[in-house]
């Protein structure tokens, strides 16, 4: 498959991009035919979120530009990866998020333009119920300090946990997505 120089992900079957590779410069429902494992990836332009499963299923993991020489790199809990998306980045670098302590954009509203490394130091609040994101690509993690299950959310309404992904509101950090 070619590759635009701006945008190119390449998924390798061993650590330290070794052994069969498969290189993706466009969204991808199922590569696993062509690579039943990934233990490493070098993204080379744009960013990125990749999938456990095909048709952009199971858990998901949101890569910008670098090396991965290992799955523990990007967080993954194992080495299998069956489809990929790429990520539209923010023009001009706007960045914009609402969120709400409840569901149904309910209770205290909050309006934040960066990252946040614990919410229940910044907010003093446990987790997030519903938001809007108004600018930018975001990543939501379950975790503190920018660990566990990652959810990937692009511009729109989120009024419950269930439509960014999650089966529960807990979302204790959150970043931007930027190259």
């Amino acid at each position: 498959m070619g590759s635009s120089p701006d945008k190119t992900i390449t998924f390798y079957e061993g650590k330290n991009f070794q052994g069969r590779r498969y290189e993706s410069d466009r969204d991808c429902l199922d590569f696993h035919t062509d690579l039943s494992r990934c233990n490493s990836i070098r993204v080379e332009g744009g960013a990125w979120v990749v999938y456990e499963r095909p048709n952009f299923a199971g858990n998901m993991y949101v890569l910008t530009h670098g090396d991965y020489p290992e799955y523990q790199r990007w967080m993954g809990l194992n080495d299998r990866l069956s489809s990929c998306k790429y990520i539209q980045l923010s023009s001009g670098g706007k960045y914009q998020i609402q969120f709400w302590e409840k569901g149904d954009f309910g209770g205290q509203m909050y309006d934040y333009t960066d990252d946040c490394p614990s919410v229940m130091e910044q907010f003093h609040f446990r987790e997030i119920h519903s938001c809007k994101v108004l600018d930018g690509a975001w990543v939501f993690y379950e975790h503190p300090n920018y660990r566990g299950r990652q959810y990937f959310l692009e511009r729109g309404e989120y009024s419950k946990p269930m439509e960014w992904g999650a089966a529960s509101p807990v979302v204790q950090s959150f970043r931007r997505v930027a190259e």
